[in-house]
């Protein structure tokens, strides 16, 4: 890529990224045989998998690469294609033959984490958050910097939660302990965030539930509340508590198994009389920590 052209590479990611867009960045790593494009050729692609800058290849390598980019962007994960430019049936079948490998990475910014309440839960909510890479922010009446020192954003004068702002990236965790809390689970369920997490009894949960549905909220959008929020860790102290619910938060950012079994049980290593058996398979979940 010359200098030109990375110039306006850079220029167009970051227009996209500052508009709040998810793209994919399209990259040639290998090439064999006759195959037009070149290693380092890139191309920007957007939500819906079309290519809207640069080129790797034309044709059904464009199709590939915008069926990859949506997967990545669904996966929040990189990945690797390979394309046999030779065989029309099972590769991609161009005229010029030969093979490619084009590298796919989603471009999104940080997840957004939505903290309402400020107590204990609330405030180790946040700070996982911030350290999950979330953008945190806190709105609660007693949100200080002294409670909640890693948020990115606290909101303390709002107390029907009129400045609620969701999206798509954005998940929420209600833990108001009552306080308006039907007004905080209306708004946000109405923005249909990526996820509505709702810490209160069962009885409490089923009241409300009850009372949205009775002022015509969606079923389809009741759907989306989880209550209790979190997976099943057994938790009982707050800080347990939160810490299940940024599992199930992690679960749903990362397309992990809803069934949160532990990885051990999954596709752990097996000792037995015999000796040890490592399972087939990726294990690229189970990487180490550097």
């Amino acid at each position: 890529m010359g200098a030109a052209s990375a110039s306006e590479f850079v220029r167009v990611l970051d227009a996209r990224l500052r508009a709040g867009e998810r793209v994919v960045v399209a990259t040639v790593v290998r090439i064999e045989g006759s195959a037009s494009a070149k290693p380092g050729a890139k191309a920007i692609v957007d939500e819906s998998g079309r290519l809207i800058w640069g080129w790797v290849g034309g044709g059904c390598v464009d199709s590939a690469v915008g069926d990859g980019s949506r997967e990545v962007l669904s996966e929040r994960r990189p990945r690797l294609i390979r394309l046999d430019l030779d065989d029309e049936v099972l590769g991609v079948g161009m005229p010029c033959g030969g093979y490619m490998e084009i590298y796919l990475e989603a471009m999104i910014h940080d997840p957004k984490l939505l903290v309402l309440g400020h107590r204990r839960i609330a405030e180790t909510m946040a700070a996982l958050g911030s350290s999950l890479g979330f953008h945190v922010t806190v709105n609660d009446a007693l949100a200080t910097p002294e409670s909640f020192p890693s948020a990115n954003l606290r909101i303390s004068d709002d107390p029907e939660y009129a400045k609620l702002d969701c999206d798509a990236d954005t998940y929420v965790v209600i833990a108001t302990q009552h306080r308006s809390d039907y007004e905080a689970l209306e708004r946000a369920l109405l923005q249909r965030p990526a996820y509505v997490g709702l810490v209160a009894s069962r009885k409490r949960s089923a009241l409300l539930l009850e009372r949205l549905h009775e002022d015509g909220v969606p079923v389809d959008l009741l759907r989306r509340v989880s209550s209790p929020a979190g997976l099943d860790l057994g938790a009982e102290t707050p800080q347990e508590i939160a810490l299940s619910i940024a599992a199930e938060i992690v679960q749903r950012v990362r397309g992990g198994t809803s069934s949160g079994k532990p990885l051990t049980s999954v596709r752990g290593v097996r000792v037995s009389d015999s000796g040890v058996e490592v399972p087939e398979g990726p294990l690229e979940s189970a990487k180490c920590p550097t």
